[in-house]
Order: structure tokens, then C-alpha cells, then sequence
């Protein structure tokens, strides 16, 4: 991989890990609703599944991927499922977003932020189609090289971790200088019936 090779594919994987998505929908929500920690590691959690993705496509394994349409399904409908929950939480709550230090403890929901973000990614199953047919553009498949598949991990680690990162500090800010309860509940109601029906669809594609 050259480094125009290297640079034209982190523009690319940029530009798609920015545009909106249930992805981000779940970041921000989480974000801003349980704290930075909670949108970071949302935002690991969809690192962890690219990569899942992004190793089958390097290893020529889209085929099997394929093959195991059922499993990848269920996973699909599981990802629906945390959605809506996580968007029915947010409608049905009555409390205020809780920012700077009423926020400071989330510890307690970070693995399940992460299992989210991760589900939901392994959820869309054509990511592995699309990378496979991606990075022969940039990379060399029939002559794969320690130095090639180090430089496509650390891209997509970049690429996806830095702008969903940036999607969670972003909503953490806005909601931290937001003072009013209505406007606050209004933020809710909007992220909650987003995640609502970002699952209902997840589901529906399943």
C-alpha cells in the first residue's frame, strides 16, 4: 500500500464513518443521555465489529460470511431489539439529562454501551461486502503483507474511532450548556424515537 494509497482510503473511511447513521444516532443518544464514557465506548464497541468485518474481507472470507446469513440475522434482530429498548428508556424517562458531574459515574453501563455498539455493527452484514470490495482499490489481496493488514487496522481504528469519538464529545458538550428541562426533554423524546425506529428497521432487514 502506497501512501497516496493509505491517505485516499482514510478520506474514504472518514466521509462514511461521519455520515449519519443508526450508529451515530446510538452514539450521541448514548453520549448525551449516560455520559462521555458511555458514547466512547458505544463508539469502541462499532470499532471492535469493522474489525471483525474488515478481517473476514482481508482474508477473502466474504463467502462464508454469506454462508451464515441466519447467525448474522439474529444478531441483526438482537442489535433491533437493544435499539428500541434503549429508545423506549428515553421516551418513557422523566428525568433531566444528566451532565458534568451527575454524569461522572457510568461505569456501571459501559460494557453493555459497547455490546451495543458492537452488535449493531455486526448487525449489517453488508459492511463485510463493502470492505471486501473496497480495499482491493488500495490494497494488494493476492500479495497481502504483515505491513498492508497493520496499515488497514490502524486506519479503521482512526478513521472509525476518531469521528464517532468526535460524534460523543460533540453531544456531550451541547447537552452539558443545555439548561433548560424542555429543551432537554425534547432532545429525548427526538433520540429516543430515532433509536426506535433505527431498530424497528434493523429488525425489518433481518
Amino acid at each position: 500500500m502506497t501512501l497516496l494509497d493509505a491517505l485516499s482510503l482514510t478520506g474514504i473511511m472518514i466521509v462514511l464513518a461521519a455520515v449519519p447513521s443508526a450508529s451515530v444516532a446510538l452514539v450521541v443518544a448514548r453520549s448525551a443521555t449516560a455520559g462521555l464514557g458511555n458514547g466512547i465506548a458505544v463508539s469502541l464497541g462499532i470499532v471492535a465489529g469493522d474489525l471483525v468485518f474488515v478481517t473476514l474481507a482481508l482474508l477473502g472470507m466474504s463467502a462464508l460470511a454469506e454462508a451464515m446469513g441466519a447467525f448474522f440475522s439474529i444478531i441483526k434482530i438482537a442489535g433491533g431489539v437493544y435499539l428500541i429498548w434503549t429508545g423506549i428508556g428515553l421516551l418513557r424517562s422523566k428525568g433531566s439529562i444528566k451532565t458534568g458531574k451527575e454524569a461522572a459515574h457510568p461505569n456501571r453501563r459501559i460494557m453493555t454501551s459497547f455490546t451495543a455498539g458492537f452488535f449493531l455493527t455486526l448487525g449489517d452484514i453488508k459492511a463485510i461486502l463493502f470492505y471486501a470490495s473496497l480495499f482491493p482499490v488500495f490494497v494488494d489481496m493476492g500479495a497481502l503483507s504483515t505491513g498492508a493488514i497493520l496499515s488497514v487496522f490502524l486506519i479503521t481504528i482512526g478513521t472509525v474511532a476518531g469521528v464517532k469519538i468526535t460524534y460523543a464529545c460533540m453531544a456531550r458538550t451541547i447537552t452539558a450548556r443545555i439548561r433548560s428541562r424542555k429543551l432537554q426533554r425534547g432532545g429525548q423524546v427526538a433520540a429516543g424515537s430515532a433509536l426506535i425506529a433505527a431498530g424497528g428497521y434493523l429488525i425489518a432487514k433481518s
